[in-house]
């Protein structure tokens, strides 16, 4: 159940990150913070949950469906 908390929580923050960097966008902003900041941070957060995602799966503590249908 940790483990499922973990990785909502994480997409929480890159959906979070999606949106400053679209604000920061809008505004356009020369003396603002850079929207690659936050842009750079979701690409970070996207791996960190493939890798946890990969890792909960070979050490089972996830299972995923065996079949699609």
């Amino acid at each position: 159940m940790l483990f499922k908390i973990l990785i909502i929580s994480l997409l929480t923050w890159m959906v979070y990150n999606l949106f400053r960097a679209l604000m920061i966008m809008n505004k356009q902003d020369p003396n603002g913070p850079p929207m690659s900041k936050f842009i750079g941070r979701r690409v970070l957060t996207s791996v960190v949950i493939v890798l946890l995602l990969l890792l909960g799966i070979l050490t089972g503590v996830i299972t995923p469906n065996p079949r699609p249908m």
